[in-house]
């Protein structure tokens, strides 16, 4: 991701269509807001094309719920929006199958990355 995850916040949010993915500096730096925006706008590109490479990778390892994100990927939007200290990704689907797909990523990432909510 190119900026230091330890001062930086996660959160991984789950709502009621699907959740969100947060990410911003704690520390004012804006080398790193320009480096999570664009880490954040190239997930939700690639998330809504049904590759999860990335977050594989990280985890060496197939992430819940991804699978079936990949497979609903023309049920579920993924919006980038700016934050103060970086960015969002906001998931939402009206497909009950999809949501608990997210749920299932979310919680997953929430406890891998030691992130709130």
């Amino acid at each position: 991701m190119g900026v230091d995850q330890y001062t930086s916040a996660h959160r991984f949010e789950p709502l009621s269509d699907g959740g969100r993915i947060e990410l911003q500096r704690e520390v004012d730096d804006s080398a790193g807001v320009v480096e999570i925006r664009g880490h954040l706008r190239g997930i939700a590109q690639a998330f809504a094309a049904g590759q999860f490479d990335e977050p594989m990778l990280v985890h060496a390892r197939d992430v819940p719920g991804t699978a079936v994100m990949a497979e609903r990927r023309s049920v579920i939007t993924y919006a980038y929006r700016d934050l103060p200290r970086g960015g969002e990704v906001r998931i939402s689907s009206r497909d009950s199958i999809a949501i608990v797909a997210i749920h299932e990523f979310l919680a997953f990432q929430r406890s891998e990355h030691h992130a709130g909510m």
